[in-house]
């Protein structure tokens, strides 16, 4: 799988909250107000490659032991899920309460 850094500044789709790139080092692909994101990556993290565009909904938190707590995200267009790492400042309330699907 590629992985392309970016850090980059977004108004988030859903919500039109105004999102700046996280400062430790760690890169942003969700909107910490409302989780939501966008389906932009095709291969991999950061490679704008998808043509879908679709929101993706916050449905759900699993844990790995690896990375940690991430978000579950599935595509309101395709239905493609995926799972994001949990930024430090994230409103993890959003799903909480949710399980992986």
């Amino acid at each position: 799988m590629v992985f392309v850094a970016r850090q980059e500044h977004f108004t988030c789709t859903h919500c039109n909250a105004d999102v700046q790139p996280l400062e430790n080092g760690s890169y942003r692909n969700h909107c910490p107000v409302c989780l939501y994101s966008k389906h932009v990556d095709l291969d991999g993290p950061g490679d704008r490659k998808s043509s879908c565009g679709g929101l993706m909904k916050p449905v759900g938190v699993d844990h790995r032991k690896k990375k940690g707590w991430m978000i579950v995200h599935l595509c309101e267009s395709c239905g493609k899920q995926i799972p994001n790492t949990v930024a430090p400042d994230d409103d993890i309330t959003v799903v909480s309460g949710k399980k992986s699907l």
